[in-house]
This record gives structure tokens, sequence and C-alpha cells, in this order.
């Protein structure tokens, strides 16, 4: 198999610019796949909806009792899109993050996706290209440099794990040269909160069947999207892989808040941090969380 294409395009003039491990099944797309895609994208782009804009807060010496100090509360206004079918989860955090730096084309998303050959499987190291591609400033956080191959005897793995495992593989091998930022490394809640608060944002590979939105009606608890609409993985014991974006967090909450892209109602999500770290860190997610800055 050759690599992908490192190319890295020119950003256009005037364009603002401010780690799962996958989601399965990796066939070629239907003829008109990417046209009914790029459909439906708009149409998922229209249920969405932003929230507006974090207020700043005052300077102050000493803040007004009961507000919150700078850096304890982050709500940053990424946008809500929905993915299509069951297995994009992670191309629909790619446009919401593109979104909210400012650059997302769609014809030249579409693009993006057939020169790096992004069907129906989508790991974190795809995403990651993915920002490359874009040039977009990111950092790729994981506890494997490739596939574990213990992922082979799980149920969300097995079906495609031969065909995919050397695929992976060689995008890890070729990131170096590629310019695409990787590192074994362990993320704690305080390193993402630190991103957070400098205004930049993060896709998070998460056990769908873990995660818990508190603000969502219960029950239940939608955790992935399916062709016939959302379908909870709550109780099932197996590793459900899914994609999500971080957006903020609120210290005296205990909350992380994030997008779920496989509703785009009722709108941002919010999870405790203790359930959003069991989430994160479930056998199966290699722990991927992939940083994207703004200053890109």
């Amino acid at each position: 198999m050759t690599g992908p294409r490192c190319r890295r395009k020119q950003r256009p003039s005037g364009r603002p610019g401010p780690r799962g491990t996958r989601a399965p099944q990796h066939p070629t797309p239907d003829a008109g796949w990417t046209a009914r895609r790029a459909a439906g994208a708009a149409g998922a782009e229209a249920r969405g909806r932003d929230l507006p804009p974090q207020r700043k807060p005052a300077k102050p010496t000493a803040p007004a009792k009961g507000r919150p100090e700078r850096g304890d509360f982050v709500q940053l206004p990424v946008p809500i899109i929905q993915q299509l079918y069951h297995w994009d989860c992670g191309l629909a955090c790619s446009r919401m993050v593109l979104r909210y730096l400012g650059q997302l084309d769609d014809a030249e998303f579409e693009q993006a996706l057939q020169e790096l050959r992004l069907t129906r499987s989508i790991w974190t190291i795809d995403l990651a290209y993915l920002m490359r591609r874009f040039g977009v400033r990111h950092r790729f956080c994981t506890q494997t440099l490739g596939v574990d191959k213990g992922y082979r005897s799980q149920s969300f793995y097995r079906k495609h794990f031969d065909t995919e495992e050397t695929r992976v593989n060689q995008l890890f091998a070729q990131a170096k040269t590629c310019k695409v930022l990787v590192e074994k490394c362990r993320v704690s809640v305080q390193d993402i909160q630190a991103h957070l608060a400098q205004g930049h944002v993060a896709i998070v590979l998460v056990n769908s069947g873990v995660l818990r939105c508190d603000l969502c009606s219960s029950p239940p608890k939608y955790c992935c999207f399916t062709p016939s609409g959302p379908r909870c993985f709550c109780r099932s014991p197996d590793y459900q892989g899914h994609f999500i974006v971080l957006r903020g967090y609120s210290r005296a909450a205990g909350c992380v808040f994030y997008n779920n892209p496989a509703y785009a109602d009722p709108g941002m999500c919010s999870a405790s941090i203790s359930n959003f770290e069991e989430a994160r860190t479930s056998y199966g997610t290699d722990e991927d969380i992939l940083f994207v800055y703004a200053d890109s």
C-alpha cells in the first residue's frame, strides 16, 4: 500500500486562522457517496446549533462574589455538526474543529478525504493527518504508537482488524516525515484544562458505553448514531469507540463540556470529570487525544 500524501496545501489568503481509535468499516464508498455526504452535511449543520461566544470576564483585582476566576470556567463557541452515518463521528468532529478555526470549506474537505483515502474506518491517526492536511497545528497523544494487537479479540475491532493493522501502522511510521506530530504520553485533566483555557480545542476518543451526559434527557442517554437513529450502548459491556470534541470545563461544577456528533440536540453536553476520565481511559481508546490549536 502506498503511503499517504504529505503535501501541505497553502491556506487561501484572507482565510482567518485564530488522539480509537476508530469508527468501523472500511469498504470503498458506493457511487455518489461523496455527493450524498456533502448534501447530508449541509442538512446536519442546519440541524445543529451554535452557542453564543463566551462573555469575557472583567479584570478587577478581586472578582465579584460568586463570579468564577479567570480559568475556572471555559465554554468555547464550537459549532455542533451531526454525523451522517454510524462510522463518521471522527469526520464530524474534524468539521466542527475546522469551522471553529474558520477553515472549513466543504469542497476542500471532501477532496482531503479522497486524498487521504478516508472512507469507513477512521482512526485517531487519520484525524491527525487530516489536521496536517489543512495546515492546523496539532499534537496527537496516545499510549500506543501503532495498533495494539490485543484489540484483535475485541468485537469493535475484530471484523476489519487484519486489513486495518497494516494501514494504520504505516501511518504511524510515516508521521514524522509527513510532519504529523505524534507522542506517546499520558495526559492529565489539568493538561486538558490548560489547553482549553487558551481557547484551543481537542478531539477525544471515548468509550461511548461509559460516557454519560448530565444535560441529556434520561432515559435514554444516546451514545452513538446508527442509520436508524441514535442507539444507546449504555448497557453494553463491550467497548464502543466514539469521538467527541472538548470545548470547555467548570472547575466549580467538576465537569467538562463537549460536543457529541451523534446528535445535534439538545446541544452542548456535559459530563463529570470522573465519568469523562473513565470513558477516555477505557481499554480500547489508547487514551487517544488530539490537541488542536487555535493559533494555526
